[in-house]
């Protein structure tokens, strides 16, 4: 009988990675969290939806010829940004029938004095509409009855001392969801992390798993299934957003757009090694899910000022603070983004900035790893950090 072949470190931490996942996608607390993501991000689209298609209308009936009235009062509208539909009535009753049914907003009776008709009140949009397009036509009135032409009333120019600054905002905009929605994942995928090192731990479960495989292998199986799953779930996220910004048409620059979506992708991929290494070495001192919070504190706490300090530099992203933290591990996921949306951002603070967390995660997982290995089969109390590498020498 030939002996079973065993298997290589990428087969362990792909069996690793797809256990991970299978548990995590049958997880009630995973399905729900999602859930929520998603509302939350199709009811910010809705409420921007709301915001964007806020522009005044008004239905404004004419009793008697229109004449040069319907296009002085469309006139006075586009003036005033007031999207004016003049509707012409024979008589005053009718009008009159026409406002009581709410099929106009006020009808302007222009006879002798005139006067306008409404419901109850006239709204602030809609009497400055009809006062603007008579004072115009009484003033052109006037000055051909005293024998005055039309004047040549030169056009005002318009020049934008910032053009891009609207689509700055968009951008910033775009940059905060996004910043926001990784916030929540990094979190949230975190604590599975950590609740599943402790899990594993405090049912004795880890304890067969090391007789088949090393710590190590452990380790990297559950970050890189975790991590796919986290991507992915964030990859939706930046689809459905995207889409449904472009769908509604809430931006005017969708590549600017995509790029950002993108960038907070990218900037979720280093975030996630960084903390989700962290995570799974402080869960791995302690044996019960009552002392997972206060080993895992430190570093939410470091996400918190990581995410607001992002927003900070929504405002000021060129200065010092933003400048800075955008270069430091575990900050520059939250920070990064966010300054390249709203500034200017030179291709070589971004590399370097990778390069850093490139080079801090590489450090965590050496020397996480030690204490994860020294620490995964302890129970008990809590253990230090220097008590699980001396055992891992050992």
């Amino acid at each position: 009988m030939s002996e079973p072949r065993s298997l290589s470190s990428t087969s362990m931490i792909r069996l690793v990675a797809a256990r991970e996942i299978s548990a995590r996608v049958r997880d009630k607390n995973f399905l729900i969290s999602s859930a929520v993501i998603l509302v939350l991000l199709i009811g910010t689209l809705g409420l921007q939806v709301a915001f964007s298609s806020g522009g005044e209308e008004t239905r404004i009936g004419v009793v008697g010829d229109v004449g040069q009235l319907g296009p002085a009062l469309e006139a006075q509208g586009q003036a005033l940004e007031v999207d004016v539909e003049v509707v012409e009535f024979d008589d005053e009753a009718a009008g009159r029938a026409a406002v009581e049914a709410e099929e106009v907003d006020g009808v302007l009776v222009a006879e002798g004095d005139p006067e306008l008709l409404v419901q109850q009140s006239a709204g602030g949009a809609l009497q400055a509409v009809v006062q603007g397009a008579v004072a115009q036509l009484s003033i052109a009135e006037q000055l051909s009855a005293a024998g005055v032409g039309a004047l040549d009333v030169p056009k005002v120019s318009v020049r934008a001392l910032d053009p891009g600054a609207e689509q700055d905002q968009q951008r910033v905009v775009v940059a905060i969801i996004g910043v926001g929605v990784l916030y929540g994942l990094l979190i949230l995928f975190g604590q599975f992390v950590a609740q599943g090192v402790v899990e594993e731990k405090s049912s004795r479960v880890v304890e067969l798993l090391l007789a088949t495989m090393r710590p190590w292998q452990l380790l990297a199986g559950k970050i890189v299934g975790l991590g796919l799953l986290g991507l992915a779930q964030i990859v939706v996220i930046a689809v459905v957003g995207v889409a449904g910004a472009l769908a509604f048409d809430l931006v005017d620059i969708p590549g600017e757009l995509i790029g950002t979506a993108v960038s907070v992708v990218l900037w979720f991929v280093l975030g996630y090694a960084f903390y989700a290494a962290i995570f799974a070495v402080a869960a791995s001192l302690v044996s019960r899910q009552e002392d997972l919070a206060a080993v895992v504190m430190p570093t939410t706490l470091v996400l918190v000022v990581a995410f607001l300090v992002g927003i900070q530099a929504s405002a000021d992203p060129d200065g010092a603070l933003a400048a800075i933290t955008s270069y430091v591990p575990g900050l520059s996921p939250l920070v990064m983004p966010v300054r390249q949306a709203a500034g200017d951002v030179a291709v070589w603070e971004i590399a370097l900035a990778v390069v850093l967390m490139l080079v801090a995660i590489t450090g965590i997982v050496r020397v996480g790893g030690r204490i994860y290995a020294g620490a995964l089969l302890r129970t008990g109390g809590r253990i230090k950090m220097r008590e699980a590498l001396r055992a891992e020498r050992v």
